[in-house]
């Protein structure tokens, strides 16, 4: 059994089972048609992974691993928040005629801040701290600026990650303000767990423990069938994460990493997304 499918199965059911409903809101969402895109959600989940032990992707539906990691990328290392430096369409409902999402995800991570010892955008921060500074308890991320949030396409969904040195691994906490649960919760999942991996690599340390941390996690009201559909089935073994060699992070490519033995389930209904 995949310890993702089985940490999403928990999910999903406590939504379900204990979850509150939000349909006597003027909620934002709205699907396709225009009718309310209701949710029914739980707050403060945690979850957490150990990547010593296994990659943590689903197998009770496929999740689009080579997207995932492009859009890794898009943030982490091209720093871009337009949408011509992305090869799928995720981002294209949110940005404008140009292609520009706005002083959104990668664009905050590429921002530079002076600190006493230079000047270093986010990424380089916590890339020169990991391997001058490891036992350092400052190693944060933070895209949600609100001077900024006027200027962004989306508000960020995922928006920290702090990274701590334990022994000779590498730990990691994704903070999340929202989760669709169905469409996007293992696609995050997969993408924070594969840059832990590749932090560890090119600092020499090892992957430690990924840690999730969702303060709304939510169900849509047109992804309940769906969600109960994937509760009934049985799960596969997950497969194997093989990350090549990368000594320089800004190196990195889709191709450096490889899924050995990934089996899944098909998914016969298209699952429709709120915007």
């Amino acid at each position: 059994m995949s310890i993702a499918d089985k940490i999403f199965k928990e999910n999903i059911k406590n939504i379900l089972d204990n979850g509150v409903w939000d349909k006597e809101y003027n909620v934002r969402p709205k699907w396709s048609d225009g009718t309310p895109a209701y949710t029914i959600k739980k707050f403060g989940i945690i979850n957490r992974y150990d990547l010593s032990k296994e990659f943590p992707i689903l197998t009770l539906r496929k999740t689009f691993f080579n997207n995932a990691i492009d859009e890794l990328i898009w943030i982490w290392v091209k720093k871009s928040n337009n949408t011509k430096d992305l090869n799928s369409k995720i981002w294209d409902l949110w940005a404008d005629k140009d292609g520009s999402i706005g002083a959104a995800y990668g664009y905050q991570l590429g921002v530079k801040h002076k600190y006493s010892d230079g000047e270093f955008d986010q990424v380089d921060r916590i890339l020169k701290d990991l391997k001058e500074a490891p036992n350092s308890r400052r190693l944060i991320t933070n895209i949600f600026n609100h001077a900024d949030l006027f200027k962004m396409g989306l508000y960020p969904c995922a928006y920290s990650m702090t990274f701590n040195v334990e022994g000779d691994k590498l730990n990691g906490i994704l903070n999340q303000r929202s989760q669709d649960m169905l469409t996007a919760n293992n696609w995050n999942v997969v993408q924070y767990a594969a840059l832990v991996h590749v932090m560890a690599k090119v600092s020499g340390l090892k992957p430690g423990e990924f840690v999730h941390v969702i303060a709304d996690a939510h169900i849509y009201d047109r992804h309940i069938d769906i969600c109960k559909e994937l509760l009934e089935r049985e799960e596969f073994n997950a497969p194997k994460l093989i990350v090549g060699d990368i000594k320089n992070f800004y190196d990195l490519k889709v191709d450096h990493f490889e899924l050995e033995d990934y089996k899944f389930h098909t998914l016969d209904k298209k699952i429709e997304v709120a915007i």
